[in-house]
């Protein structure tokens, strides 16, 4: 059986900083660094071989004071060729005597042992290939049947995604790909397998190309009378919607009363201070005209009934097919830690979670365009984004099981304020670290917000 070759662990702090889905930006000290377990998947002829390892950075000894990460490691003799690797020279950690070491997801015929491996002999492929973005993941498909998501950095205890498509599955909410291998250790979930949605379109693909089809249309001002209308789409995605959060309910049950309040303390208690940090780097007064809305927001007397929710919901997150809508990645929001997008929330935080993608794709679609024509162009758009909104409402209310999972209609208003300006909040801190050409349409957002308190239209009253 194959050694590990322990001599480019020395390589680990710096592999690990080049990658995508690590949470630091430089290598962390060597000293921080440990390898935990190493496991010999597979081993070839030659110096051939798949390697498991679960790495430690920080904390030694402490769980709590420590990220772990989750790598998986082809060996090949040294001087063969991988071309897979080429554009990818970050993917490969180092070299021994006779062999060198990489990132084996690359690899298509080492992601097919990977299957084999992870399904423990149930599943086999003929073709695998990485999927081309990661973040904290990595995903696999396979024969355009199954996709394996690798999950990289490894939380304790069952990973929410893994944890929450399941449940829904066995509850019978069959919008969500179906399970089909779950790879864990006695600590972490390391994988997971679904059904592949193959030929399906993201949501926030279909909204931008409505969007652009507006702009083009001789109808610029009446969306609904435009090319490529995306209501009727919005209208069953909030359908669906409606279907996984009573599923959900069934799923989980609800949370006690003290229990389902608390998340939504903390949520408005949170809101002074981040609102006068993000005044503060961008160079605007966002406290002063939030006074009016942060005093709706603490008087609200029960915001509600509260259970598991999806808690990062978008349209990235949602995928139409020939058979409906679906609904992936139940992870939640990455920014936060898992404790937060465990707990338990109004199905409001999603709702707005939604009718702030609507927003932010008509936004987007005015950054594609040419600066000269913004003018003509930013009416259409708020009317796209009003009109979207309404139809992805009313056929939310139209699933006849949610009315009794909402908070009173009184209410309903007000929290659906705080869901939003809490969400703009969390996009305008994402987009500086990441993308700050992007910044100016959550800062849009939260002006809007501020100018507009919480008035009732006849969205927020259904």
């Amino acid at each position: 059986m194959a050694e590990w070759p322990r001599e480019v662990e020395a390589a680990l702090p710096g592999y690990l900083a080049a990658q995508r889905w690590f949470s630091g930006s430089e290598p962390p000290p060597a000293d921080e660094v440990g390898v935990e377990t190493v496991e010999l998947l597979w081993q070839g002829a030659g110096d051939r071989a798949l390697w498991e390892l679960v790495v430690r950075v920080g904390g030694a000894g402490d769980a709590d004071q420590s990220d772990h990460y989750l790598l998986l490691l082809g060996m090949r003799p040294a001087g063969e060729p991988a071309d897979f690797l080429h554009g990818h020279e970050n993917a490969v950690l180092g070299s021994t005597n006779s062999s060198y070491l990489y990132d084996a997801t690359l690899d298509s015929e080492l992601a097919k042992v990977l299957l084999h491996a992870v399904s423990r002999g149930e599943y086999e492929a003929e073709r695998a290939r990485p999927l081309g973005s990661e973040q904290s993941n990595t995903s696999i498909v396979y024969d355009d049947l199954i996709i394996l998501k690798v999950f990289r950095r490894l939380r304790q205890g069952r990973n929410p995604d893994v944890e929450v498509t399941t449940a829904l599955a066995r509850a019978g909410f069959d919008r969500v790909a179906a399970p089909l291998i779950e790879w864990r250790d006695d600590r972490y979930d390391l994988a997971f397998g679904q059904e592949f949605l193959a030929g399906g379109s993201e949501g926030w693909a279909l909204a931008l190309t409505s969007l652009r089809n507006l702009f083009t249309s001789e109808e610029v001002d009446v969306p609904a009378e435009a090319g490529g209308d995306f209501a009727a789409e919005a209208g069953r995605l909030g359908r669906v919607t409606a279907q996984m959060h009573a599923a959900l309910h069934a799923a989980f049950g609800l949370a006690p009363r003290a229990e389902a309040r608390l998340p939504w303390t903390r949520l408005v208690e949170s809101l002074p201070t981040r609102l006068d940090e993000a005044g503060h780097e961008t160079g605007k007064d966002l406290l002063s005209p939030a006074q009016t809305m942060l005093e709706r927001l603490r008087e609200v007397p029960d915001p509600g009934p509260a259970f598991r929710v999806h808690g990062d919901f978008h349209l990235g997150q949602v995928m139409r097919t020939d058979r409906g809508w679906y609904i992936l990645d139940f992870e939640g929001e990455p920014a936060r830690d898992l404790v937060e997008r465990m707990a338990p929330a109004s199905p409001l935080k999603d709702v707005a979670g939604m009718l702030r993608s609507l927003h932010y794709a008509s936004r987007h679609a005015l950054v594609e365009r040419a600066v000269p024509e913004w003018g003509q162009a930013e009416p259409a758009a708020r009317a796209w984004e009003a009109h979207n909104r309404q139809a992805f409402l009313d056929g939310y209310h139209a699933h006849p099981a949610i009315s009794g999972l909402l908070p009173d209609p009184a209410v309903a208003p007000v929290l659906m304020a705080g869901y939003e300006l809490d969400k703009a909040l969390y996009e305008l801190e994402y987009e500086r670290s990441h993308r700050p050409e992007w910044v100016s349409i959550p800062l849009d957002a939260l002006e809007r917000l501020l100018e507009g308190g919480t008035n009732e239209s006849r969205e927020s009253r259904e």
